[in-house]
């Protein structure tokens, strides 16, 4: 009898678990868990959990089915470890599409070497290298955060509306730091501006002395450093503060984290910066609903990941279907209008719309629109670092 007890509760223990995974999709995650931008990935993943988790909690993705998510470390700079990360995912796994990757190098070593091989949806929350928007990506690449060659614009109409003429750039040895440096110097010489010297960090140095001295020799009101804030870039500007070889600094997105500040202090007040970001709604209901989830919710890139990972699920349903080629085939549609507008905590109004038949136009929480191939419209957040902290200047 007790044998039969045994084998009868195994049998239904196999059934039930069969029966849940036959009412699971597995949707991966692939961000920087380590590396120079582990302490933006801290907001950011969970910001794209917390978008799954309220798809499940409605019940109403394909007539009740929910997602599994499958997290890997893309690592931000290891092009084979993140490829590795996403064969596993889509082979093993089989996840049904990816959020991610997050930066540039890592992101386009993805998308050319396993996902469209295996016809696999990307959408990146924070991959913004302006060679993304030309990537040979068979359609199945999108991302949530605006083109470095738009940031690169902001950023020099942002000095130019200072009155700097003269500025000194250092930028991270990569896809993302090239291309953002390339685009801001077209940028700010187009304003009648002056790049001093523009020249590359390597990441992962404990002496960036040498660097600076480089950068000191050709001069220039303020530093450029677009790099990241627990890597290289924090080094720069450690080493130009104690040297006395630039007092303000300019950076990029991937410098606007807490962390900088903690680590510098506040030698870095009146420094300033750029970042995607908006003052929308969706922005505000998206703050409210992270408020005790995460620890930065109006942090960089936390509104794309959270996008992304609702476009995700809001394609699947569209489509009727977690088939890869029916998502990829139902992004745009559910990005863009027309259709009646979803906005953060709304994922259930878009679930039973498409449902129903509707149309949805999901603007969520960085007013996302894809304009394009790998490319997405977006506002940028002006800040200044003042008395310790990140403060908003202006939207542009």
């Amino acid at each position: 009898m007790k044998k039969l007890l045994l084998a009868t509760a195994a049998s239904t223990l196999i059934a039930t678990s069969a029966l849940s995974a036959a009412h699971q999709i597995n949707v991966g995650i692939i961000l920087g868990y380590t590396g120079p931008i582990e302490s933006l990935v801290a907001d950011m993943g969970p910001a794209a959990e917390f978008a799954f988790a309220e798809v499940n909690a409605s019940g109403l993705l394909l007539g009740g089915k929910t997602i599994n998510v499958i997290t890997g470390d893309s690592t931000c700079i290891d092009s084979a470890a993140a490829t590795a990360v996403a064969e596993k995912q889509i082979t093993a796994d089989n996840v049904a599409a990816i959020v991610g990757a997050d930066c540039s190098g890592v992101t386009g070593a993805i998308v050319s070497n396993v996902a469209v091989p295996n016809g696999v949806v990307m959408i990146s929350p924070s991959a913004t290298s302006p060679g993304l928007s030309t990537i040979d990506d068979n359609g199945l690449f999108f991302r949530t955060a605006p083109s470095d060659a738009r940031q690169g614009a902001v950023m020099a109409d942002v000095l130019n509306d200072k009155g700097i003429t003269e500025v000194a750039v250092t930028y991270t040895n990569n896809d993302y730091g090239k291309g953002l440096a390339d685009a801001f110097e077209a940028s700010f010489k187009a304003l009648g501006g002056t790049i001093t010297i523009s020249a590359a960090h390597e990441d992962g140095k404990a002496d960036y002395s040498a660097e600076v001295g480089a950068l000191a020799s050709a001069g220039g009101d303020i530093l450029a450093v677009l790099g990241y804030a627990d890597q290289g870039g924090k080094g720069i500007i450690q080493a130009a503060l104690d040297t006395g070889a630039f007092e303000t600094f300019v950076m990029g997105d991937g410098m606007k984290s807490d962390s900088l500040i903690e680590a510098i202090g506040s030698d870095l007040n009146g420094s300033i910066g750029t970042q995607p970001g908006s003052d929308s709604d969706g922005t505000a209901m998206l703050i409210e609903l992270l408020t005790g989830v995460v620890g930065n919710p109006g942090g960089p890139f936390t509104a794309e990941s959270y996008d992304a990972a609702a476009l995700v699920a809001l394609a699947i349903q569209a489509g009727g279907s977690a088939d890869r080629a029916s998502i990829a085939a139902n992004v745009l549609a559910v990005a863009n209008a027309p259709g009646e507008i979803i906005l953060p905590g709304e994922l259930a109004k878009g679930l039973q719309i498409l449902a129903d038949g509707g149309e949805i136009n999901y603007e969520g929480a960085s007013g996302v629109e894809l304009i394009g191939p790998g490319e997405a419209s977006g506002s940028y957040q002006e800040y200044e670092i003042i008395d310790g902290a990140f403060v908003t200047q202006r939207f542009r």
